[in-house]
């Protein structure tokens, strides 16, 4: 399948339609075309091959850049600026790149080439170059380097037919109108904020750029500007909830919903966003599948507490024997960067496993128990952190909790909780908080309080992390 460039496409049918917004200043489609359309010819002019690496915050011009590089018939190879030179350096090897461009608030004295700052772009001397007509349903649009939040990074392939079903998917479950602003503040080296700039191509709508994640500064835009949706993790929405308590704002009256990934959120959060008339829907998507795949509405949230939903128009679900999620979906990866293998070990009959261990109710609704290699068994029994999580997190004084297994002679593993926390709690306490809540085995009996929890910057907890400190 063969489509046409999606950003020439826009700035032909609305060309005077905002495209993007960062607070400061506004870009129609046809202004965003001319603009891109200079950037390829710099961009040209470094010669960078087919690839191009981008360490980029939520910037105009990053988003401008990322726009250049697919326009001109290459793909980008997403960067998380968070990681150290080491990791950096073989995620550069692994991926071939000759060049990789750096916004130059990110410029670390350690770098040379193939890095580039993006003065260096932008000094460039070139006339403006053509974009490519088409995109190419089976060409890569983006390689991002999955968030290791157990091991070691692959890099995911994405095409350009992968980043269109996703998008398709959630316009149909969200709806969509000419009218809609999307807030993208979740980072654009992220799935969760990329898949916001493809879909703001594909439907011809704003997409409001936010550098950071300011509980003030997002209300203030979600009261006075005309934003309607909004892509959150459980942390984000639970600030969010605590502002507008505080603040006694209400957003404007187009806003729609947040979307919200990474982790389900309580009954006491959804019965607060319900008051203040705030939709929420619940997903559960991956780099794998750019972005959403399955989806809860909103006015089935406070019905189906812990589940993430039901597939998305375009996907396929069913469990394995063993409860694992397999999928089925044209969002799907073609594959993994310089490892051919590992996408078909992956599969089996034509299904995709997830990794991650769920179970249906009896509407077909999906809840996610937790990650197959973050199961801990503790004498025979099956345990998955993610549960014992969500009792400990309603304790009150408890911001923040991750379980995790710790080895253990007589029982094989034996969870124990991480908690961050202004207080120390005395530990009998939480064993019989968690023991009127969970079967005692689940309960943790050894609790490690913490500054912070080691995430992603898709906000999930890197587990083998706080592993490697009990293994000290």
């Amino acid at each position: 399948m063969e489509m046409q460039n999606w950003l020439l496409k826009q700035a032909e049918t609305q060309p005077n339609h905002i495209a993007v917004d960062d607070g400061n200043e506004q870009l129609t489609f046809a202004e965003l075309r001319e603009q891109v359309a200079e950037l390829v010819g710099k961009l040209n002019q470094l010669r960078p091959g087919d690839k191009v690496g981008l360490l980029a915050t939520n910037s105009l011009m990053s988003y401008k850049i990322a726009l250049a590089v697919i326009t001109s018939g290459r793909s980008i190879v997403w960067l998380n600026w968070r990681l150290a030179d080491e990791e950096l350096q073989r995620q550069i090897a692994d991926s071939g790149l000759l060049v990789c461009l750096v916004e130059d608030s990110l410029w670390r004295v350690t770098m040379s080439e193939p890095f580039r700052k993006y003065s260096t772009l932008l000094n460039q001397s070139t006339a403006k170059a053509s974009l490519v007509a088409t995109f190419k349903a089976d060409r890569v649009a983006s390689i991002m380097y999955t968030s290791g939040t157990t091991g070691k990074p692959k890099g995911v392939l994405q095409t350009f037919g992968n980043h269109f079903y996703s998008a398709i998917s959630s316009a149909l479950n969200l709806g969509l109108s000419s009218n809609d602003e999307w807030l993208c503040v979740a980072p654009i080296f992220h799935i969760s904020g990329f898949s916001i700039i493809m879909r703001g191509l594909i439907y011809g709508i704003t997409v409001r750029l936010v550098d950071k994640f300011r509980v003030t500064a997002i209300e203030q835009i979600l009261v006075n500007e005309p934003v309607t949706i909004m892509s959150v993790v459980p942390f984000m929405l639970n600030k969010l909830v605590e502002q507008q308590k505080i603040s006694h704002r209400s957003y404007n009256k187009s806003f729609r919903c947040m979307l919200l990934g990474g982790g389900t959120i309580s009954r006491s959060t959804l019965e607060r966003c319900l008051q203040s008339e705030i939709p929420v829907v619940q997903c559960y998507g991956m780099t794998e599948t750019c972005s959403q795949i399955i989806a809860l509405r909103a006015s089935d949230a406070l019905q189906k507490i812990g589940s993430v939903g039901q597939p998305l128009f375009t996907t396929q679900l069913k469990l394995s024997s063993k409860g694992e999620i397999l999928l089925k979906t044209p969002a799907l990866t073609p594959g993994y960067l310089n490892l051919p293998a590992k996408l078909p070990s992956k599969m089996v009959d034509g299904w995709y496993k997830t990794g991650d261990i769920g179970h249906l109710d009896d509407d077909g609704y999906l809840y996610i128990d937790g990650r197959v290699d973050e199961m801990i068994i503790s004498g025979g029994e099956n345990i998955f952190p993610q549960e014992i999580e969500q009792v400990y997190q309603q304790y009150p004084g408890i911001k923040e909790v991750a379980v995790t297994g710790q080895n253990d002679c007589e029982w094989g593993q034996v969870p124990v909780a991480f908690l961050v926390s202004d207080q120390r709690y005395p530990v009998t306490d939480l064993i019989n908080y968690g023991r009127q809540h969970l079967a005692h085995y689940k309960v943790p009996q050894h609790y490690y309080y913490v500054q912070s929890l080691p995430k992603n910057a898709s906000g999930k907890i890197r587990r083998f992390i706080l592993q490697q400190k009990l293994s000290k």
